[in-house]
């Protein structure tokens, strides 16, 4: 049987505005396996990405549990976990080039997380395992003296993985680690991170826009909208029977690589909710074609419509095939 290594548990992560509190993250639960990867999918601005700082702690919760191996790391003291857990969850940003200082060269960037966290090492023994993370994530000896505007996306982006490697995480956020990369390198480093998952049994939580690119690397697929977490599935089930209206809109925006193909796209019109101080309603109900006034009235609640999928819609029977 399975172990969940990370387990969610009605996670919220709110913002003080001058116009009330903004739910970025509202009531969140999930699971994730060992050696798993659960892609994170929606618009911008549904809060993914603050979802994956609030996991990390760069964020600090507004309440809910984060149990990493049965161990709530949400609550327990800052200080605490960075000594003793941050090693173990590491993060790779959306943008290579601004998550690197400037003014250090490659190996010194991949040295710098080694010699924080571990200060026993002597400098030849950090030295030796940054070259050794550098060839893990197939950067060249030659890049050791470059510095990032040296360098293009797809290598940027291998440093900012070798970085995350270093300290032997088991469970590595990855932030969009893609967006910023031609098709091409995109290709190359989702590969990479899945080689790297073989070798070491990592579990990854990948937070993307890209529908295409989820379905690539994902085993479970959470649609998120609005700081909710709207649907959850295996990855290959929601390509072939997404229920949530939300879900099929997103797949139905996807592009086909055919002029001839007949594709009826689903249009969503209407203003989106305020995420401030929002009301208990659906979110989606002033875009969803199918609201009626329970769905404006009252907030739906995760319901297990098939085996290991999870859908927040009054109406969802409706849509299952």
């Amino acid at each position: 049987m399975s172990e969940n290594l990370l387990e969610v548990k009605n996670l919220k992560k709110y913002f003080s505005t001058p116009h009330g509190m903004l739910h970025a993250v509202d009531n969140v639960t999930f699971n994730i396996e060992k050696g798993k990867t659960i892609g994170i999918v929606g618009e911008s601005g549904c809060g993914k990405s603050t979802l994956g700082k609030t996991l990390m702690r760069l964020h600090e919760p507004t309440s809910g549990e984060v149990l990493y191996n049965g161990v709530d790391i949400a609550s327990m003291p800052l200080k605490k976990f960075k000594k003793e857990y941050r090693s173990h969850i590491q993060m790779i940003f959306q943008d290579p080039y601004a998550s690197l200082d400037p003014r250090m060269d490659v190996l010194q960037l991949i040295e710098e997380p080694i010699k924080v966290n571990d200060k026993k090492l002597s400098k030849k023994e950090v030295e030796d395992k940054a070259k050794e993370m550098m060839e893990l994530v197939g950067l060249a000896k030659r890049l050791e003296t470059a510095y990032p505007h040296e360098l293009d996306g797809g290598r940027r982006q291998r440093i900012g993985i070798a970085r995350a490697l270093s300290l032997n995480p088991s469970f590595i956020v990855c932030d969009e680690p893609v967006s910023a990369l031609d098709v091409s390198i995109q290709a190359q480093i989702l590969n990479l991170l899945m080689d790297l998952q073989e070798q070491r049994g990592l579990t990854y939580m990948f937070i993307t826009h890209d529908m295409s690119v989820v379905k690539h690397i994902s085993d479970d697929i959470a649609v998120m909208y609005l700081g909710q977490m709207i649907e959850k599935c295996p990855a290959d089930e929601i390509f072939r029977d997404t229920i949530h209206p939300y879900s099929q809109a997103l797949l139905s925006a996807i592009p086909i690589p055919d002029v001839h193909a007949k594709h009826e796209r689903m249009v969503l019109k209407g203003e989106l909710t305020s995420p401030i101080n929002p009301k208990p309603c659906c979110r989606f109900a002033k875009r969803c074609p199918y609201a009626t006034d329970r769905c404006r009235q009252e907030e739906p609640k995760l319901r297990e419509m098939r085996p290991n999928h999870l859908v927040a819609c009054h109406y969802a029977e409706k849509f299952v095939k």
